[in-house]
């Protein structure tokens, strides 16, 4: 691993872990819905780094279930963090037009 390599993972990781702390302290705090699948996906977002650090390393497990040519938590991982994010958004647009 060269140095420009190592400088990225650690960057994602620390970035990655500081915004998932952030989000964990002010979980219990929001009560808003639109918040929570922000923080749900930031949650995962960091879960999904990790993993892909995991596997760049040969540490993350084999994978013996795959769909298609991906194993599936490459596939649910980005696809769940999307998702919340999806949600989120479209429960604030939903908000903001009922005020309007």
């Amino acid at each position: 691993m060269d140095t420009g390599q190592a400088i990225y993972i650690f960057s994602q990781l620390i970035l990655g872990a500081g915004a998932a702390f952030l989000a964990i302290l002010l979980w219990p705090r929001i009560r808003e819905t639109a918040w929570l699948l922000v923080i749900f996906g930031v949650i995962v977002s960091y879960t999904e780094t990790v993993y892909s650090i995991l596997q760049k390393f040969g540490i993350a497990g084999k994978e013996y279930i795959i769909f298609g040519s991906l194993p599936l938590i490459s596939f649910i991982l980005p696809t769940v963090r999307t998702i919340f994010f999806i949600a989120a958004f479209t429960i604030m647009v939903y908000k903001q037009s009922r005020h309007n």
